[in-house]
């Protein structure tokens, strides 16, 4: 891997031989970064472009800690930044704009469940669309304005029967399941939950009806999910209208249904707005997604993988022509990731958000294929629209020092230029230091890159401790952006320096680099992370008799294997849902190919392969004080998982303590409840790691 610049950032030599001059705050700023203000942030997503190129709507979320959730609420501004001003709609989130530019459509709980409203520009008048049992989303209106389309979750066993009649018999059943309080269920397969929530045997159907109201029906009935349930192949949208308006392509999931655990076989289907048979266009083994058709209605594109059964297997862009009924790959050539993408108006390029060397930038590539070109560099680049003309980009942009904000860039990547800045006053008054990157030399000379964050008012003259992140999934990186779960200038606010390395298994360093930890999670990624421990070790301003680590999801697990392979290396470790016993966790986990990729099949079949890295086995050499960290609704890393693991620590009188959140899942999200996390977390690092001597801790 070529020793390259991180755009916009400093390269640290690979002797780590730092910049010579200080890590200073940005002129006005004056305190510590603090857990209060991750919940005074405004936390932007889902930008919307008129169809007219004048407006963008986007939701805004703001945490309420005394409610103990996060509203969100639609905001609207002018393609310049100006008007700024929040639409008076009520709670809302998903916002798409009508054809006609008069109507923005949104999903919103103000009238019970989640159901499609839509508001005019102006917010004076709102309207509820759907009144469907269980719910709707992801509303989309076809081109010719005449048809509304949503995602429900039914029930198919009251499919072909009248719509009032379904609906009410859907609307029984789950009015049955909420009043009666641990009502026994009977489940007959898998996947009867999934991520932190029950499925209970609903299908996600698409409905279609006339817009703005009329009788809906639905689209996709059967006992098959039209929208995957699993947002793992999710690039959003799932379905599209073609121009003309007279069919929808969707992906469908794993035929048949029982094998809709362990199976990542989804396929790309057509189906008439009519109703009718749907037409399958793809037989691809692995995972296709996201259709999206042309807007000269010639072709569909698409995202697909090659390898059945691994959710990290390379995304690529997919041309199906639909005149000769063909199908290429765009990206054939490119050694990277394809995520959420569009379609240019003249229908000859698509934008698309990818992964690269810890940034996030966004590429285009023409229907002739291969040749990918980056837009916009780095950074946290994501949710692209494009202008009617073909020459504006709409997208949020963060970093790891600024939460997202709506961004816009010309389709050659200059006139780069904010649109919000509803953060950017509160940004402006801390002491957040930038991050260095730099590359290190891993296991089997692979070169690791690393980010390092400082404490505020950073001296290279003094001595602090260390804090080492781990990132999840394992198929994930720790990116030039913005995170309010695991916040790396937050942890270095409390007084650390902190070291946050993408090692094998990473994404966004080629697919070679990410496939390096498939069935080796505490081979050569442990060998990785040690090796960058080391290295920063050497460096002058760090005190390596004072050192903690901390992981959540795969780092979790990291935390696990760190616990039976470091000796005393760490003063203190904290896991957070992460797998213990590969064995248990494969009998009660949501999505079963995760690890029947991982260890070759089932665990009867290949014992060896389930124990060989699984941190259970080595719990007598359980020495290092561990926070354990674990949400109920965690479906993904069962609870049982941090169980097993304390109840190891416990029996051996190793210093440890559990925290168990009831309401939370792989994530803890609710504001009070991210609050007793920080303070609990930095707690535990303050009494085994910082001691007097560094930076004192910042502001909880």
């Amino acid at each position: 891997m070529r020793n390259t610049l991180v755009p916009g950032l400093l390269l640290l030599a690979a002797s780590l031989t730092l910049c010579a001059h200080p890590v200073h705050a940005a002129p006005g700023r004056s305190r510590p970064l603090q857990v209060r203000d991750l919940l005074a942030m405004d936390r932007i997503n889902e930008p919307s472009l008129s169809t007219d190129g004048r407006w963008v709507v986007f939701a805004v979320s703001k945490p309420d800690e005394k409610a103990n959730r996060v509203p969100c609420h639609l905001w609207i501004a002018g393609a310049d930044g100006s008007g700024l001003r929040r639409l008076e709609a009520g709670p809302g989130r998903h916002p798409v704009w009508s054809p006609d530019g008069r109507w923005i459509l949104f999903e919103s709980t103000r009238s019970g469940s989640s159901q499609i409203w839509m508001t005019s520009p102006d917010g004076k008048e709102v309207r509820q669309l759907t009144s469907i049992a269980g719910g709707a989303e992801q509303p989309l209106v076809s081109p010719d304005g005449r048809l509304l389309a949503f995602v429900a979750g039914v029930y198919p066993e009251f499919d072909g029967r009248a719509f009032a009649e379904s609906d009410s018999l859907n609307r029984m059943r789950l009015q049955e399941l909420e009043r009666v309080p641990g009502m026994p269920r009977l489940f007959t397969r898998l996947l009867y939950r999934h991520w932190d929530h029950w499925v209970e045997g609903k299908r996600q159907h698409i409905f279609i009806q006339p817009f703005p109201e009329g009788v809906p029906r639905d689209l996709t009935p059967g006992d098959r999910d039209a929208v995957p349930t699993s947002q793992t192949f999710s690039a959003a949208p799932d379905f599209s209208f073609s121009p003309d308006s007279k069919e929808i392509a969707y992906t469908a999931t794993p035929v048949p249904g029982r094998e809709e655990a362990w199976s990542t076989n989804h396929d790309i289907y057509t189906v008439s707005v009519t109703g009718g048979s749907p037409k399958q266009l793809t037989t691809n083994p692995a995972a296709d997604a996201s259709p999206q058709y042309s807007r000269d209605g010639r072709s569909i594109a698409y995202r697909a993988q090659r390898r059945p059964g691994y959710e990290g297997d390379r995304w690529e862009l997919m041309l199906y022509d639909r005149v000769e009924g063909t199908t290429r790959s765009l990206t054939s050539a490119y050694d990277g990731h394809v995520g959420a993408f569009l379609w240019a108006p003249d229908s000859r390029t698509l934008y698309f958000e990818t992964e690269v060397q810890a940034g996030n930038p966004l590429c285009a590539v023409t229907v002739r294929g291969n040749d990918v070109r980056t837009v916009v560099e780095g950074r946290g680049n994501h949710s692209v629209s494009i202008s009617p003309d073909g020459r504006t980009l709409f997208f949020t942009r963060a970093s790891a020092v600024h939460p997202a904000e709506i961004f816009r860039a010309g389709t050659d990547g200059k006139d780069l230029r904010p649109v919000t800045g509803l953060n950017d006053s509160l940004i402006a008054s801390l002491d957040m230091p930038a991050p260095e990157a730099f590359w290190y030399t891993g296991a089997d000379s692979a070169r690791v890159q690393c980010w390092l964050f400082y404490p505020p008012g950073f001296e290279r003259t003094k001595r602090y401790p260390l804090i080492m992140l781990v990132h999840g999934g394992p198929q994930g990186a720790w990116s030039d952006s913005w995170s309010y779960r695991w916040n790396p200038p937050l942890w270095a606010a409390q007084g650390y320096v902190v070291m946050a390395p993408n090692p094998r298994g990473s994404t966004g360093f080629g697919q070679s680099f990410e496939d390096g930890i498939n069935g080796d999670w505490g081979g050569k990624v442990f060998v990785d992370l040690m090796r960058g421990l080391d290295t920063v070790c050497t460096l002058a301003f760090i005190d390596s008799t004072r050192k903690g680590a901390a992981g959540a999801s795969f780092g979790g697990y990291m935390m696990n294997w760190f616990l039976g392979h470091t000796g005393t290396r760490f003063k203190a470790l904290i896991s957070h849902d992460g797998v213990y016993n590969f064995e248990s966790m494969y009998g009660a986990t949501d999505e079963l190919w995760f690890d029947e990729w991982e260890h070759g099949g089932m665990p009867w079949n290949l014992p060896q392969e389930y124990t060989r890295f699984s941190p259970h086995r080595y719990a007598q050499q359980f020495r290092t004080p561990t926070l354990v960290i674990h949400g109920a609704h965690d479906f993904r890393i069962p609870e049982t998982e941090a169980m097993q693991l304390f109840t190891a620590l416990q029996r051996q009188g190793v210093p440890s303590a559990f925290l168990y959140f009831p309401d939370e899942n792989h994530w803890v999200q609710k504001p009070a409840d991210s609050k007793v996390w920080h303070t609990t977390v930095f707690d535990w690092m303050e009494k085994y790691v910082r001691t007097d001597g560094g930076m004192p801790p910042g502001g909880r």
